[in-house]
């Protein structure tokens, strides 16, 4: 079974989500993360033969909905993220990950992408069984997963500019630059700032981040915004 890795930071005020203020207050930003992971987490439990595992920054136990996440991850294995950067971080999860299940994949996701699906997931897990890497790429520039066949690979991003345009672009080159035989995912907006936000909200409107959207937007109307 493919090991389908979430990092993400715990939903605090002033810690994630900052770019979506304004117009959201950074408590509405927190509670906007939460929502967003919890959606993750909802979409990964419903995908078929994968092990889940969430490599967190922070205390979740602190976070909004903390009650919420604590129960959704139930069964879940939590790891706590270790490194300077996040270059080095996804590279730390991605070996504790390998250590804990070897030999197994490793696909890897974050908490910005709460539209995701359980089909996207287990096709992209799928794929990885045939390639030695798949690479979803962002709206942005970025990825919004990357799958390893063999995790040790994962050392590469501790080389890659990290929250760049090219991050992309710099990813896809040193996996070549491994001879790794690649694949690319289908392209998918992530949340960074609030026009995203929209957009995905209008894309899952069923879901927990697109009710915490709407919340913000409902707020903002006496003041003539949205």
């Amino acid at each position: 079974m493919t090991v389908l890795l979430v990092v993400a930071k715990a939903p605090l005020p002033g810690a994630v989500k900052t770019r979506l203020c304004p117009p959201a207050s950074p408590l509405q930003a927190a509670r906007i993360a939460a929502a967003a992971l919890r959606d993750t987490i909802d979409a990964v439990r419903a995908t078929p033969r994968v092990v889940p595992v969430l490599s967190c920054a922070g205390r979740l136990t602190d976070a909004e909905d903390a009650a919420g996440l604590v129960t959704a991850l139930h069964g879940w294995t939590v790891l706590a993220q270790r490194g300077s950067d996040l270059g080095d971080r996804l590279a730390n999860a991605y070996a504790e990950v390998a250590a804990a299940w070897p030999d197994r994949p490793v696909l890897q996701i974050g908490m910005d992408t709460p539209h995701l699906t359980a089909a996207t997931l287990d096709a992209a897990a799928r794929r990885l069984t045939v390639e030695d890497a798949v690479l979803g790429a962002a709206v942005d520039g970025g990825w919004w997963a990357l799958g390893l066949r063999d995790p040790r690979h994962a050392e590469l991003l501790r080389t890659v500019p990290m929250s760049t345009p090219a991050t992309g672009r710099h990813t896809w080159a040193a996996l070549a630059d491994r001879g790794l035989r690649r694949a690319l995912l289908p392209l998918v907006r992530d949340v960074d700032e609030w026009p995203d936000a929209l957009a995905v909200a209008a894309e899952a409107p069923d879901g927990r981040f697109a009710a915490q959207v709407r919340a913000v937007r409902r707020a903002l109307v006496p003041e003539g915004r949205g």
